[in-house]
């Protein structure tokens, strides 16, 4: 049971990573397509749709696919993450309670 347990513990980890590597090279492909247009917009507007819709996408109506792309890939990563951490801090909680 402790081997398996670590088994899928070092499991997540490596998907983790895995994720990690992967969506950084997709954000920052998209992410260079709106640094070099200076296209500008915060955090706020990853996370409210409405926001993004009334102050940002008027203002660069071009750019709307790779922002869109963007935002997507930021909240997917994330949920990708939150999803991992929780996974790793259930199994490790389970591995300390077995051992």
């Amino acid at each position: 049971m402790y081997i398996l347990l670590s088994a899928i513990i070092i499991g997540l980890f490596v998907a983790m990573l895995f994720v990690n590597i992967y969506f950084r090279a997709r954000v920052l492909k998209v992410y260079g397509v709106l640094v070099r247009n200076r296209v500008q917009f915060g955090a706020v507007h990853i996370f409210s749709r409405q926001k993004l819709e009334e102050e940002v996408l008027p203002k660069y109506p071009q750019f709307k696919s790779e922002i869109e792309t963007f935002i997507r890939h930021m909240r997917y990563s994330i949920q990708m993450a939150t999803v991992l951490i929780f996974l790793i801090t259930a199994f490790g909680a389970v591995l300390m309670y077995f051992r």
